[in-house]
């Protein structure tokens, strides 16, 4: 069994990519990630639910995209995403009473 702590090359490479391609106003979809990773997509899939569900990553909202009928997570690392971070308290405060996703 791999010791707590240690990440496969896929979990890395999907986590920098998160990392790099995170924004503000909008975080990566699975697909995103896969494709900048360059990792297989059902590869990226079980990887993506494993790291979510450990922490690694956090579903930051959903967005509509053209190749799904439903909307698609969106994912980041958890130290890129700051509740209290450089918006004002209203923006947040609209989300969390609204259940807004932005």
């Amino acid at each position: 069994m791999r010791p707590v702590g240690t990440y496969g090359e896929v979990r890395q490479a999907l986590l920098q990519s998160a990392k790099a391609l995170y924004q503000q106003h909008q975080a990566p979809t699975l697909k995103e990630l896969s494709a900048h990773a360059q990792v297989g997509r059902a590869s990226a899939m079980n990887t993506v639910k494993n790291m979510t569900r450990s922490g690694d990553l956090v579903i930051v909202g959903r967005r509509r995209v053209d190749h799904c009928a439903k909307p698609v997570a969106e994912y980041a690392p958890p130290d890129a995403t700051d509740p209290f971070g450089q918006e004002d308290g209203w923006g947040n405060l609209i989300r969390c009473m609204g259940n807004l996703t932005r």
